[in-house]
């Protein structure tokens, strides 16, 4: 695990007081079962953007191309 302080200049008493509250709660956390890999969110699916495939028109398709005003 790396952190990186991005904003500030903190003492090495503070930085080890963050370190030990990461710690703990990292120590806290629930271990996960093995295998039990997350999915990756539906927000990241690139076919979640991708617009559903039009079907070829058929051969009437060339009547329904013109509307009259």
């Amino acid at each position: 695990m790396t952190i990186k302080v991005v904003r500030g200049n903190p003492t090495p008493e503070e930085l080890a007081a963050a370190l030990a509250v990461v710690r703990a709660r990292a120590a806290a956390a629930p271990p996960e079962p093995p295998g039990a890999e997350d999915p990756s969110p539906a927000w990241s699916d690139p076919s979640r953007i991708a617009r559903p495939r039009v079907p070829h028109p058929g051969p009437t398709a060339w009547t329904r191309t013109y509307w009259p005003a």
